[in-house]
């Protein structure tokens, strides 16, 4: 935000439920001042029964010209829009949306914002099984990013049977040429013994939630050569990745993830290049 909201400025904003917890508005906002662009990025608290009435509502406020999607919308909103792109339809999963005209455009940056931190590491991921704990819209893009990476083969752990009856056959219908399986939460100790990335796609830890999906005596099954990443970012560290680091492991939480899926966002509502280090800096100085 230019510090100013002025008649002309333009809307976009982050929904979910809850949202009280992003941290989308510090860097988004900071980005925008930086680039003198008359918008502003606001939090859109939105329960999940009531997405469709707030899409129609949305549609008809013509400065709203686009938004994030966090948990629990970002395959609910599927239906809701007009067209997807390509990346968003191999995922089967929205997380940012932008209107073109009178029509609405979902994308997924997740995947992208995902696969930064892990470009940087010197890992063999051909000889790396991929464990992921959760079946919802971050999972699935966890899925297709754990699959560009080579892993040999990835385990989804859920649950919900149905839930994950459901994900399983719908990943399978749009990414080809790939090792799925999908276990009951049950599996995580025997999983944990193979795992050579484990992968947090849940939203048990975050915020003031005390709970880790995975425990002390869990955590200890892991070799020590494995990596364990969270997609929550506040708290930092959660308890999971506090776990992790006790027990010597690799341990990476979602800041950059948010991060870079947030720049990819940005500049595809804004079409120009955005201050990455600028996001950075507003999210590590708001944390503190």
């Amino acid at each position: 935000m230019s510090g100013r909201v002025l008649g002309t400025t333009k809307i976009l904003g982050v929904m979910g439920f809850p949202v009280s917890h992003s941290l989308s508005p510090v860097m988004h906002n900071a980005a925008i001042a930086a680039m003198a662009m008359d918008y502003v990025y606001l939090p859109f608290p939105i329960p999940v029964d009531d997405l469709p009435t707030a899409i129609a509502g949305i549609k008809k406020i013509q400065s709203v010209q686009g938004f994030n999607l966090t948990i629990p919308h970002k395959i609910e909103i599927l239906p809701l829009l007009d067209e997807i792109t390509p990346i968003a339809q191999s995922v089967g999963a929205v997380n940012t949306v932008k209107r073109i005209g009178d029509r609405w455009f979902g994308t997924n940056t997740d995947v992208a914002g995902f696969l930064e931190p892990l470009k940087q590491l010197d890992c063999d991921w051909k000889n790396m099984p991929a464990v992921v704990l959760g079946s919802g819209g971050a999972a699935k893009a966890v899925v297709a990013a754990c699959l560009d990476l080579g892993c040999p083969v990835i385990h989804v752990v859920g649950r919900d049977p149905k839930k994950i009856k459901k994900f399983h056959g719908a990943m399978t219908s749009q990414l080809q040429d790939y090792n799925l399986r999908v276990h009951p939460w049950t599996s995580i100790p025997s999983l944990l013994e193979v795992a050579g990335i484990v992968i947090n796609a849940t939203p048990i830890g975050m915020a003031n939630d005390p709970q880790t999906p995975i425990n002390e005596a869990e955590m200890a099954l892991l070799s020590d050569r494995a990596i364990v990443y969270d997609l929550i970012y506040t708290p930092r560290p959660t308890k999971f990745l506090q776990i992790a680091a006790a027990r010597g492991l690799k341990a990476i939480d979602g800041l950059e993830m948010l991060i870079y899926q947030g720049a990819i966002a940005l500049e595809f509502w804004l079409e120009e290049e955005v201050p990455i280090d600028i996001m950075r800096q507003a999210l590590i100085q708001h944390l503190g």
